[in-house]
């Protein structure tokens, strides 16, 4: 059983699910195979950044030298977990994965991308068209795009600024420390006005999952009339097969 690193803070309440989930995830594998009580979870450590310090430290698109500093404060945060013997990580946030090809510079240990398990369960979902939500980093971005790309998936065209704002500002509001009671009917407004039939809409800030309760641990899921995509699920998911089976 590898030695799983999470790098968290971004925010807090996503990365106590990381850890349920992967924790309850290898109970239930462990449970199907006969495994008695108790159950094996991974090891783990976590590596918990501040929130408030790397959302001040975030760059401009298109400047890389601008985020020099919010990439450093990632890097230290892999290499903490590296010293601490893991034997991979996974960053417990979508934001950062935009920065990964510098954030990982200098590290050697493996760091699984969230959007390589996205991209791989949203094209076993059969669709064929993405609407991809989150910070205003990862919509501004083009990784999702591009990574889906690659299993013929179409993400979005970008949404106009004041949409994005939005999308941000309902994040920071309504999705702080967990979803708030009107966290689910605000998510699901912004999604009926931009997705379109057969759509697969990415919940690609690993908060939003939290407005569907009921769905934490699903991949893939429907409801509202929406097929939607929870890449924090896949994550966990492609955390647990490395750990467990890798």
């Amino acid at each position: 059983m590898k030695k799983i690193g999470i790098l968290g803070g971004v925010g807090w309440a996503s990365t106590v699910d990381y850890y349920r989930a992967i924790a309850e995830g290898a109970g239930q594998y462990y449970a199907e195979r006969g495994h008695g009580s108790p159950l094996p979870i991974p090891p783990m450590t976590i590596e918990s950044v501040t929130q408030a310090k790397t959302r001040a430290l975030r760059g401009t698109a298109g400047n890389e030298a601008s985020w020099s500093a919010f990439d450093a404060v990632f890097r230290e945060a892999l290499l903490t977990l590296q010293n601490a013997e893991c034997d991979f990580a996974i960053i417990a946030s979508n934001t950062p994965h935009a920065r990964l090809h510098a954030i990982r510079q200098g590290v050697s240990m493996p760091i699984l991308s969230i959007f390589d398990a996205t991209a791989e369960v949203t094209a076993q979902s059969g669709a064929t068209n993405a609407l991809v939500l989150g910070t205003t980093v990862t919509m501004q971005a083009t990784n999702y795009a591009e990574r889906l790309a690659t299993d013929g998936i179409t993400a979005n065209a970008r949404l106009p600024d004041p949409e994005i704002a939005e999308m941000q500002a309902m994040i920071d509001s309504d999705f702080y420390g967990g979803a708030s009671d009107t966290a689910h009917a605000r998510l699901l407004a912004f999604c009926n006005r931009h997705a379109t039939p057969g759509t697969a809409i990415l919940l690609a800030c690993t908060e939003l999952p939290l407005a569907f309760p009921d769905h934490l641990d699903d991949p893939v899921f429907e409801a509202d009339g929406h097929l939607f995509i929870n890449p924090s699920a896949a994550h966990v998911a492609a955390a647990l097969t490395e750990a467990l089976e890798g």
